[in-house]
């Protein structure tokens, strides 16, 4: 009975946590659906896929969002015309290097600007390697046939209003586009939050019936330690203004590398975003995805803990 009610509580907790940040990303994904035109995209992103996946890892700066949240952003973008590797990136950044996290890690590790510097810096190492080598593997979008159907219609639709005689319009009244807004908002909350539900259940229920001593005693070495860190980062799924508490109570237990291998790791992939991810890319990708972060994260938590002990 105690375990059934611990599981309700952590689901729940797990919920009303993410709740806030879903509704900041769909109102986001919404405002850039109704103001962002994919020709404004088109004319500011870069061409050169280094260059674009730069600037995707510095727009997270700009966007106070969880991965709960950043998921329904990135789709609207792709939709919208952001490559697949400048979308990955602000992806995989947007809930670590964001102000707000990055303060809650200063104020976690006792103002220590170390750990900051640390986890944004192993951010975009991360983010921008992935971006890169996903640039080369996937030259087309890896959406679900849902996905890709939408974006076969939005296509259709914009090359015929190319077509079409140019004729002056008379701009969309602002009440009207707050409306679309909150239609797009609404239609990305429920689209999202089954995929929330389901990865929260999920992650309630290893938190509850896998003990987190049992994972800690593995990890004897470095490339064990951080391995055992990215585990509990997917395992236990925090929001990633809430982690850094919850690492910083590991300091005497695991080093400086393997402590930013579960700053990293956390905010990029859990069980909550994965399956949100499951619901927007093809099961394949995602693999794929999980596989890549899994492997930089590794190295460069590594290579954190061999520069800084």
């Amino acid at each position: 009975m105690v375990t059934f009610l611990q599981l309700n509580t952590i689901f729940l907790s797990m919920i009303m946590e993410a709740i806030p940040f879903i509704l900041l990303g769909v109102i986001v994904s919404g405002l850039i659906q109704t103001f962002l035109s994919e020709r404004w995209i088109a004319r500011v992103m870069p061409r050169n896929r280094f260059a674009a996946s730069l600037l995707g890892c510095g727009v997270g700066l700009l966007f106070p969002a969880c991965e709960c949240g950043i998921v329904p952003i990135t789709r609207r973008l792709l939709r919208k015309g952001v490559p697949l590797h400048a979308g990955i990136a602000f992806m995989l950044t947007g809930p670590i290097i964001n102000p707000v996290v990055l303060f809650a890690t200063y104020i976690a590790f006792g103002n220590d600007w170390r750990m900051v510097l640390v986890r944004g810096g192993a951010a975009v190492v991360v983010a921008y390697a992935t971006a890169i080598i996903l640039s080369y593997l996937y030259p087309k979008l890896p959406m679900r046939l849902r996905e890709d159907a939408e974006l076969g219609t939005a296509a259709l639709e914009t090359a015929a209003a190319s077509e079409q005689p140019t004729i002056p319009r008379v701009s969309m009244p602002m009440y009207r586009r707050l409306y679309d807004v909150m239609l797009h908002a609404i239609d990305e909350f429920f689209s999202v939050g089954k995929y929330l539900v389901l990865g929260a259940f999920i992650a309630a229920s290893m938190q509850t019936f896998i003990p987190t001593s049992s994972l800690m005693k593995l990890g004897g070495n470095p490339v064990a330690a951080s391995l055992v860190m990215i585990c509990l980062a997917f395992v236990m799924s925090l929001c990633s203004e809430a982690d850094a508490f919850i690492a910083s109570s590991f300091r005497s237990t695991f080093s400086v590398g393997a402590l930013s291998a579960f700053l990293v790791f956390g905010p990029m992939i859990d069980i909550k975003n994965t399956l949100m991810l499951l619901g927007v890319f093809r099961g394949r990708f995602v693999l794929v995805l999980i596989g890549l972060i899994v492997v930089c994260t590794l190295g460069v938590s590594l290579l954190v803990g061999r520069l800084l002990g």
